[in-house]
């Protein structure tokens, strides 16, 4: 496959394929809400793929780019977080979780019906250079990108959707700190910190080479 960086318009397009998992994943959690009690995504206008409001200049935009460009092993994003109050969800601990795994089980199906495609893809011959060929590239990245937003956001250290997941498993003191702003902006920190020093791929790095296996081999 074509590095990213190799080519403009891959780029671009890898760009906009990205900002689409990210809001599809997003959707996801706002409509999940919905469906369990919260209709709080749809009031705050959430529920929608126009990107304008998911858009974080950090997250969305100048994080990713910066990663593709400094040929990081892996890029990654986030949108503004869809708002969801999980005090009004039917039944919070239970629905909570239901709402943080949508977002993750989004991007994973996305990922296996792309990948459907790239088994067509292989039974022709891929010639660089061609239209075909750079098809062949977007159907690629398409199904890793989304492999990585959903392990991604399986990490369980705040604000991440996994995060969450524990959060409602643990005793209901543990839970609020869990959820603690405060909490989360350390979080943050730490995710930082782990990509900073690579030490996020390296967790990461197996259980995203075993799903592509399973998906693009």
């Amino acid at each position: 496959m074509t590095s990213i960086t190799e080519n403009p318009i891959l780029f671009l397009v890898s760009i906009l394929v990205l900002l689409f998992s990210i809001i599809l994943h997003e959707v996801a959690h706002g409509w999940a809400a919905e469906r369990l009690g919260d209709p709080t995504a749809r009031m705050a206008g959430r529920i929608t793929f126009n990107p304008l409001p998911h858009i974080d200049l950090f997250g969305t935009v100048i994080l990713p780019i910066s990663l593709i460009l400094l040929h990081s092993s892996f890029v990654i994003g986030w949108a503004k977080p869809v708002p969801v109050n999980f005090y009004r969800l039917r039944r919070p601990r239970r629905d909570t979780i239901l709402v943080s795994l949508a977002g993750i089980l989004s991007n994973l199906t996305l990922a296996i019906l792309i990948s459907l495609v790239w088994r067509l893809v292989l039974l022709f011959e891929l010639q660089p250079g061609t239209i075909f060929f750079f098809f062949a590239n977007v159907v690629y990245y398409t199904v890793g990108i989304n492999l990585l937003l959903a392990v991604f956001n399986l990490v369980p250290v705040p604000p991440l959707d996994g995060s969450k997941v524990v959060g409602a498993l643990l005793p209901p003191r543990w839970e609020a700190v869990l959820f603690n702003p405060q909490f989360s902006l350390i979080g943050t920190f730490v995710l930082f910190a782990l990509l900073w020093t690579g030490l996020l791929w390296r967790i990461l790095g197996p259980v995203l080479v075993f799903l592509q296996n399973i998906l693009l081999s």
